[in-house]
C-alpha cells in the first residue's frame, strides 16, 4: 500500500469518525421527545363573525344627558335635608330692610320702587302697612313689635312712623344710629353735636320725646355701636378696650342703661360684629383676624350681667354675624359663602355674590350642621326665622329680591 492510498484512508476515516459524533449529538441534544398527537380545539357554536366565546350582550343602561351634555342634576327638595331644596319668591323686585313681622309668619318691608311699606307672607301675599307713600328712605329701624320705625333720609331728615295710628314724628337731625328697646316703647340713638363735647348716647320715647343722655361719646362716636340686649340690660358696645396680650386681641366694652359697670368681652381680632340670642344670654359675633387668615370667623360667648364675656368658644364657620339669625335661644341659621377667600374680613366686597351654604349652630355645643342650599346658587343676607322655626326668609344679595325655603 503506497503512503499516498494510506493518506487518503486517514483523512477517509476522520470524516467518518466526525459524522458519527455529530449524528450522536443531534440525537442526544436536539431531537424533540415524541409525545401524543396534536388535537385541535373543540370550536363551540358563537355569533357569526364575532369572537371564540363571544356570547349575545343583555341591555346597557344610558343615563340621557342634557341638552347641554351635562347629567341631569338632583330635584330640590320642598323641606331642606343638606342639598338642594325648594325656593318661593316673595317678591320680583329689589326690597329695603325686611324685618320680621310682629305675627312671626310674615316680613315687613321698604318697597322704593313706590315708597310704601308692605308686609309679605311664606306664600308671597303681600298688603300694604299703610297707604302713605315715602320716597327715596335711606335706611329703616323696624321696633321688635314691628309697629314703628325709624326712617333716615339721605338729607339727614329722620322721622318715626307709627304703623298702627299712621302717625309720624320728626327726630332730630343730629341723631344717628337708632335701634329700639325689646318691648319697642324706648329708642336709642347717637346724638353727634358739632362739638365732640357735646355727643351723647341718648335714650328717648319713639317719638323722640323725654330724652335722657347715658353715655359720653367724645370722640369715640364711630367705635360705639347701639344694639339693645333682649333681656334689656346691654344697650350699645364700645370698641374702646384695653388691649390684651397678643396681636389683634383686645377688649369690647358693654354699656348698659343704667350706666352699669360690665366686664369687657375679650375678642380675637377686629370689627366686633354682635347678634344677641332671643332671650339675652348669649352673644354670637364675628371677627377677622391672623388667625383666620382674615377671613370673618363666628365666636359664642356668654351674655347675662353675671357672666357677660364667660364661657368664649369659636365656632368652626367663616361668615359674619349679620349673615345669621336666631330661631330660638339656642339654635342659629347662617349663610356661610363657599370659598371665601383669604382677606374678606378686611374687604368685604370681595365676598360679594358668592353663593352661600345654610348651616344650623347649636349653640350649647357650638356644633355645625349643613341644613342645604336655595335651589338656584345664591348669596343671601338678612335672614328670618318664622317663630314656628320652618320657614327661613332671607334676601338675595344680588337682586334684592325677598325668598324663602323650609327648613323644617
Amino acid at each position: 500500500m503506497t503512503f499516498r492510498t494510506q493518506k487518503i484512508l486517514v483523512v477517509t476515516g476522520f470524516i467518518a469518525v466526525v459524522i458519527v459524533i455529530a449524528t450522536g449529538l443531534y440525537f442526544v441534544f436536539f431531537k424533540a421527545p415524541a409525545g401524543p398527537k396534536e388535537v385541535s380545539p373543540v370550536i363551540t357554536e358563537g355569533i357569526p363573525g364575532a369572537l371564540p366565546g363571544t356570547t349575545e350582550a343583555g341591555d346597557r343602561t344610558f343615563v340621557s344627558p342634557e341638552e347641554d351634555g351635562t347629567l341631569p342634576t338632583i330635584a330640590p327638595t320642598p323641606i331642606a335635608i343638606g342639598g338642594p331644596t325648594a325656593v318661593t319668591a316673595l317678591t320680583l323686585t329689589g326690597v329695603t330692610n325686611p324685618s320680621l313681622s310682629a305675627d312671626g309668619r310674615s316680613l315687613n318691608f321698604y318697597d322704593p320702587a313706590d315708597g310704601k311699606f308692605y308686609a309679605v307672607d311664606k306664600d308671597g301675599n303681600r298688603i300694604a302697612l299703610l297707604p302713605t307713600s315715602y320716597p327715596d328712605v335711606d335706611d329703616v329701624t323696624w321696633s321688635p313689635d314691628g309697629k314703628n320705625a325709624v326712617l333716615e333720609f339721605p338729607d339727614g331728615a329722620n322721622i318715626v312712623v307709627d304703623f298702627s295710628t299712621g302717625d309720624t314724628h320728626t327726630l332730630p337731625q343730629h341723631w344717628e344710629d337708632f335701634d329700639f328697646s325689646p318691648a319697642g316703647n324706648q329708642l336709642i340713638t347717637k346724638s353727634i353735636g358739632v362739638d365732640p363735647g357735646n355727643r351723647w348716647l341718648v335714650i328717648s320715647d319713639p317719638n323722640g320725646n323725654n330724652a335722657q343722655t347715658i353715655a359720653a361719646l367724645g370722640n369715640n362716636a364711630n367705635k360705639v355701636e347701639v344694639n339693645w340686649s333682649p333681656n334689656d340690660q346691654v344697650v350699645a358696645f364700645a370698641d374702646t378696650g384695653a388691649l390684651t396680650s397678643g396681636f389683634g386681641r383686645k377688649q369690647i366694652l358693654a354699656i348698659g342703661k343704667n350706666q352699669e359697670n360690665f366686664p369687657g368681652i375679650v375678642v380675637e381680632g377686629f370689627s366686633f360684629e354682635p347678634k344677641w340670642s332671643t332671650d339675652g344670654s348669649r352673644l354670637l359675633y364675628s371677627t377677622h383676624g391672623p388667625s383666620s387668615s382674615y377671613q370673618p370667623q363666628l365666636w359664642l360667648v356668654d351674655a347675662r350681667s353675671d357672666t357677660l364675656g364667660e364661657n368664649r368658644r369659636s365656632v368652626a364657620l367663616n361668615t359674619w354675624a349679620d349673615k345669621c339669625t336666631y330661631s330660638d335661644k339656642t339654635v342659629v341659621y347662617c349663610a356661610v359663602p363657599n370659598n371665601l377667600p383669604e382677606g374678606s374680613g378686611l374687604q368685604r366686597s370681595l365676598a360679594f355674590g358668592i353663593p352661600d351654604t345654610i348651616y344650623r349652630v347649636d349653640t350649647n355645643t357650638g356644633a355645625t350642621t349643613v341644613v342645604g342650599v336655595p335651589d338656584k346658587p345664591t348669596s343671601m343676607t338678612n335672614l328670618n326665622v318664622s317663630d314656628d322655626g320652618r320657614t327661613l326668609f332671607y334676601q338675595n344679595s344680588i337682586t334684592g329680591t325677598l325668598q324663602q325655603l323650609q327648613v323644617r
